[in-house]
């Protein structure tokens, strides 16, 4: 075996992000990576670090097994083994071993039963549940008699010659019913020789009862307080980390289960593990869609929230996409899919939620080296405390045996130990939920970090599409007169400026003209016969070469005709200097020039622009208000266009010009003067930044594969106004991360101390320092599913 336990996911540089393919994540299917087969197990029991740890220890003992990952906030466990010697029954037998049952498994050839879900029973109606109700029962008649109904707590038995009364018999009896449990889950500890929770449990109760035999104080009492509130912290604990996988689970129940497609002319309803690529699909008002495909046939709104965070329906006609799980307000559809249902869109983003959890944040690796040191350094506190002062200064033996069980209870590690994969689990569900992909808790760690952020200029601050921002007539004519003749002049031109001339030109609904003799002239512009007359569309400096004085244009709309003889006219103030002011001033703002006209006359002026995003301002502004100290553009356009950009949207800085790997020398600049970079890109062509930033951020990234594969993190929708969320959502991740770590340690460390002073009763220990700090970070864990997009706009 090269690499198994914790030895093979401590590591962040080590991957786990294995492409489980399936629907959601439970589809019977097995995949293969470089290290051998790959197959995923549903463990729903297993909601804790000792449980964990455990099926961990199993493991360990299997040959052909090259690496596995154990995650209990999902209830996974995803194995990585070679075929030839090791089978899926072999690994579902070593899981079971461990005393857990594997309830699915994404394995073909593994023999791990029927159902393909990770659900189990209600917390609360659970048989533990009920076990623990009536055992407090016993433990209630028990006091009721030892306390109030003495009289009647009569002698009943003598058992090796010590004395048992009524109350220490129903005490025994709820040590019997609640331990049940405790004792069975100890007995897999110790066979896989796992220092875990329920084995010291299983000491510290058992010792309880053969001291009370022993020394002939009763501690039954103790034993069975100890039985039954553990039971209670044990339903407690898996209630807290039932609401966090839930939150999990919200995602994959996205998409439907069934889907209605079009065969032999009919509409049939068939599982959508049953629908292919190509077949179309029919989505009625009010349906979830339930495949990722193109619409064939109707229009309609569909809302895309639950993929992209997209808050305002996206208008979907023929050609357009949409993917599964989400909901078709208004119209009628027919989609034609184009990815088998474990391969869209939707199952890859839950298969990569539920894969972050191998890539272990800075924290989680400080907390799970220090909780492989704090549990033996406490068992053997507990045995000295257990054991010195009545050898050396005669106090009594029971009393400080009570102690010693008490430490035992404090030593175990659970409560720090669950502190961060659970605030990590919460923070990317909820990021997932609001169009926001984390592909890793160390990515939401750093991004929390970062006190730079460079983005790239085109498709991220702007949009990417060229569009046409003004339209300047010349010499009597009118704004149409204008968008005519560039219309018929682009219209033959595969340039992206002349397709927004033409977009523009449509839009407006101008008339198309008669084009003839077109021609590309390199590098400045298009000539054609519009209606017989030659006309152009370029730069200035083509015009110039027509013999135009560019300083002298006639501005006003009297038909009058400006040639390079008319200075004259310019007296009348009704020239524009097109050289010094007019066009400076369009390409000052960051616009390309074009002119259009004929040897005779310049006709108008049309100015192209890449348009800024809306809310790119705002986003920069908020993101410095947050306290990211610096931000900046990195873009390969000109100097001009990046400063004017640069200066709208409010950045600290820009570079203009820049190649592929200037833009990584940039980055790996910012990295050296700050405390972590982040980069946000289209994810495809700034990929070399993305990947040597501290945090590459892609933009747009619902249903592009390369993007949700290359990223660090997915804006799903090209929404750049999601970025302050993220980077306020992963800044109080990491403060809740850190709260959590060091108030269970501090509670711990402060009932261990006070502890050998009678401080801290064995029900306290139990109830506060194992029930209580597990459920109180997981509650603060789910503080953070709280946070949403909207609240920063209205904050």
């Amino acid at each position: 075996m090269t690499s198994s336990g914790r030895d093979s996911h401590e590591s962040d540089d080590e991957s786990h992000d294995h492409d489980h393919d399936g629907h959601g994540a439970d589809d019977v299917t097995a995949t293969s990576s470089s290290e051998g087969e790959v197959a995923q197990f549903s463990v729903p029991e297993m909601d804790c670090p000792s449980c964990a740890g455990k099926i961990e220890n199993a493991l360990d003992n299997l040959s052909g097994l090259s690496s596995y990952d154990t995650q209990p906030t999902t209830g996974k466990v995803v194995v990585t083994y070679d075929a030839e010697s090791l089978s899926p029954p072999d690994i579902v037998d070593a899981i079971e071993s461990a005393g857990y049952e594997v309830t699915d498994s994404t394995a073909t050839d593994a023999d791990a039963g029927d159902s393909p879900t990770d659900d189990r029973e209600s917390v609360w109606t659970s048989s533990r549940a009920i076990k623990t109700w009536i055992s407090g029962g016993f433990v209630t008649l028990g006091l009721l008699f030892e306390f109030l109904l003495t009289s009647q707590n009569v002698l009943v038995a003598e058992i090796v010659g010590r004395e048992l009364f009524i109350a220490d018999i129903l005490f025994l009896v709820a040590i019997g019913v609640a331990g049940q449990v405790i004792f069975r889950n100890g007995y897999y500890s110790a066979r896989n020789l796992n220092l875990d929770i329920d084995l010291l449990m299983s000491i510290a109760i058992s010792g309880a009862v053969i001291a009370g035999l022993v020394f002939g104080e009763s501690l039954y009492f103790e034993a069975a307080t100890l039985a039954f509130l553990f039971s209670v912290a044990e339903l407690l604990e898996r209630y807290s980390m039932d609401r966090a996988r839930n939150s999990l689970r919200e995602l994959m129940d996205l998409s439907p289960d069934e889907a209605t497609v079009k065969r032999d002319g009919e509409e049939v309803t068939v599982p959508v593990d049953d629908v292919a690529v190509g077949d179309v699909v029919v989505v009625r008002p009010g349906e979830k869609i339930p495949m990722d495909g193109d619409v064939l046939d109707g229009e309609s709104a569909v809302n895309q929230a639950p993929i992209t965070g997209e808050s305002v329906p996206v208008d979907k006609t023929p050609g357009d996409d949409v993917y599964a799980g989400t909901i078709n307000e208004q119209g009628y559809l027919e989609v034609e899919v184009t990815s088998e249902a474990g391969d869209n869109t939707l199952s890859r983003i839950v298969q990569m939620v539920e894969d972050a959890q191998s890539n272990k944040t800075e924290r989680e690796q400080f907390v799970e080296r220090f909780s492989s040191y704090y549990t033996p350094v406490v068992v053997g506190f507990a045995i000295l405390v257990a054991v010195i002062p009545p050898l050396l200064f005669g106090v009594s033996w029971p009393t400080f045996i009570v102690y010693g069980l008490t430490l035992l209870v404090l030593a175990c590690p659970c409560a720090f130990v669950i502190s961060t994969p659970v605030s990590v689990v919460s923070g990317i569900t909820s990021a997932a939920k609001n169009g926001v992909l984390i592909k890793g808790g160390n990515h939401l760690e750093a991004m929390g970090a970062v006190e730079a952020i460079a983005m790239d200029k085109t498709g991220t601050i702007t949009k990417g599409e060229l569009t046409v921002t003004d339209v300047v007539p010349l010499n009597g004519n009118s704004e149409e007169d204008v968008l005519r003749c560039a219309r018929g002049l682009e219209s033959r031109s595969e340039h992206p400026i002349g397709e927004a001339i033409v977009g523009r030109a449509e839009q407006a609904a101008v008339a198309e003209r008669e084009v003839d003799e077109f021609e590309s002239i390199t590098g400045k512009g298009v000539k054609a016969d519009l209606d017989g007359t030659p006309h152009y569309a370029g730069k200035p400096g083509l015009f110039n070469e027509l013999g135009f004085d560019l300083s002298h244009v006639h501005a006003t709309t009297d038909g009058g005709v400006v040639t390079t003889k008319s200075r004259q006219m310019c007296e009348r103030n009704d020239c524009l200097d097109l050289l010094e002011e007019t066009v400076p001033e369009l390409q000052s703002q960051g616009k390309t020039v074009v002119l259009v006209g004929t040897k005779a006359e310049i006709e108008g002026i049309i100015a192209v622009a890449d348009e800024i995003r809306p809310e790119s301002k705002q986003t920069i502004q908020r993101l410095h208000d947050l306290g990211v100290e610096h931000i900046i553009m990195l873009t390969g356009d000109n100097e001009r266009t990046a400063r004017a950009i640069a200066t709208e949207v409010g950045v600290d800085e820009f570079r203009a010009e820049l190649l592929p790997d200037e833009k990584v020398e940039a980055i790996k600049e910012l990295d050296e003067q700050y405390d972590g970079v982040a980069m946000v890109g289209d994810g495809v062509n700034d990929a070399p930044a993305l990947a040597t930033a501290t945090v590459g951020v892609a933009m747009g990234a619902a249903g592009t594969d390369t993007a949700l594969e290359t990223a660090d993190i997915a804006l799903m929708s090209d929404d750049l106004s999601k970025l302050p969320y993220l980077y306020e959502l992963a800044h109080d991740a990491n403060s809740v991360i850190r709260q959590n770590i060091w108030v269970s340690l501090g509670a711990k460390a402060l009932l261990a101390l006070g502890v050998p002073f009678g401080l801290v009763p064995i029900w306290a220990a139990v109830l506060v320092g194992d029930a209580g700090m597990t459920t109180a970070v997981t509650g603060n864990a789910m503080r953070l599913s709280r946070l949403t997009p909207d609240q920063l706009h209205t904050d």
